[in-house]
C-alpha cells in the first residue's frame, strides 16, 4: 500500500531528508508567486485572476534572455524585471479602472487579459514546449550525499535564495516607511489621501512588486521545467489555495501555507501520487472548517 510507502519513507533518513528538501523547494517557489497575489489582494482589494500569466511570462522572458545572453543570473533578473514592467502597464492601463467595480467585472477583465496574453505568447514563441533554461554552471556538480540522501546543490540554492527574498520582503513591509504606508493603505486609503499621500503610487508600486515576485518565481522555475503557454494555470490555483489557507492578505500566512503545500506535494507523491492535487484542496477545506479566515488571517 502507498501509505505504507510513506511510513517507510518517514522512517528512512535518506528518504525523509530528500522529500523534505524537495518540499522546501516547491514551497519556497510557490511562496514567491503566492506572496505577490496575497500582497496585491491585501492592499488593493482586488483578486488578480491573471496572476498566473505573470509567472508564465517570467519563464518565457528568462528563456528568451538566456538565448540571447547565455547568463543564468542575468536571465532570471531580466525575466523578473520584465514582468514587473508588464505589471506596471497592466495596472496603469487596465486594473486601476476596475478598483471600484464589482467582482464580475474584475474577473472578466483578467480573463480577457489571460486569453490575449496566451495568444500572443503562442504567436511569439509557438505552442510547443520549450526546454528549460538549465542550471548555472557552478551548480553542475555531483549532488550532495547527506545521510545517503541525494541533494542537488541547486535545490538548496533555490531554497536559500527564496528564503532571503522572503526575509527582505518581510523587512520591507514591517521595517520601512514604504511598508508602513502600504499597511495603512490596506486599512484606510482615504485617510492617507487626506494626509496628502499619493495612494496611486502605493497602488502601482504594490502591483509591480507582486508582479516582480511572480515573474521571479516563473524565471527560477524555468531552470528545471519545460516552458509552455498556459503553464500559469496550475500555479494560479495553487497560489489561491495558499492565500486562502494562510489568510487573505497575510504575507506570513502565505509563507507558512506555501511550506505546508510544498511538503504535502512532496510527501503526498510518496503516499498517494494520484491524489497530490486533491490533497491540497483537502487541506484547504480542513483549514476553512477549523479557521475560516485562514491560519494567520485577521478578523475584519
Amino acid at each position: 500500500m502507498e501509505v505504507l510507502a510513506l511510513l517507510d519513507c518517514l522512517s528512512a533518513p535518506a528518504c525523509l531528508l530528500s522529500q523534505a528538501v524537495g518540499g522546501l523547494k516547491i514551497g519556497m517557489l510557490l511562496f514567491l508567486v503566492a506572496s505577490g497575489l496575497t500582497l496585491i489582494f491585501g492592499v488593493l482589494g482586488i483578486i488578480n485572476f491573471a496572476h498566473g500569466i505573470l509567472y508564465m511570462l517570467g519563464a518565457y522572458f528568462a528563456w528568451q534572455a538566456m538565448e540571447l545572453t547565455g547568463h543564468f543570473g542575468l536571465s532570471v533578473l531580466i525575466g523578473a524585471i520584465g514582468v514587473g514592467i508588464f505589471g506596471l502597464a497592466f495596472e496603469r492601463g487596465l486594473i486601476k479602472r476596475v478598483y471600484e467595480s464589482n467582482l464580475l467585472i474584475q474577473i472578466l477583465l483578467c480573463y480577457a487579459v489571460i486569453l490575449i496574453v496566451d495568444d500572443l505568447v503562442m504567436i511569439i514563441w509557438g505552442d510547443e514546449f520549450l526546454s528549460s533554461i538549465g542550471v548555472p554552471e557552478i551548480f553542475q556538480v555531483p549532488p550532495l550525499f547527506i545521510f545517503d540522501a541525494v541533494i542537488p546543490p541547486f535545490h538548496l540554492a533555490i531554497i536559500f535564495t527564496s528564503l532571503l527574498i522572503a526575509i527582505l520582503l518581510w523587512m520591507l513591509m514591517t521595517r520601512s516607511r514604504f511598508g508602513s504606508l502600504v499597511r495603512a493603505a490596506a486599512i484606510n486609503p482615504k485617510m492617507l489621501e487626506a494626509l496628502g499621500i499619493n495612494t496611486n503610487f502605493i497602488r502601482y508600486s504594490v502591483f509591480v512588486l507582486g508582479s516582480f515576485l511572480a515573474g521571479l518565481g516563473g524565471a527560477l522555475a524555468a531552470s528545471e521545467r519545460s516552458i509552455v503557454s498556459q503553464m500559469g494555470n496550475s500555479i494560479l490555483i495553487e497560489s489561491f489555495i495558499v492565500t486562502v489557507i494562510g489568510g487573505m492578505g497575510s504575507i506570513g500566512g502565505a509563507f507558512l501555507a506555501s511550506l505546508i503545500i510544498g511538503m504535502a506535494r512532496s510527501f503526498g507523491a510518496v503516499a498517494m501520487p494520484l491524489f497530490t492535487d486533491g490533497l491540497m484542496f483537502l487541506i484547504m477545506v480542513l483549514v476553512l472548517i477549523l479557521r475560516p479566515r485562514g491560519i494567520m488571517g485577521e478578523k475584519k
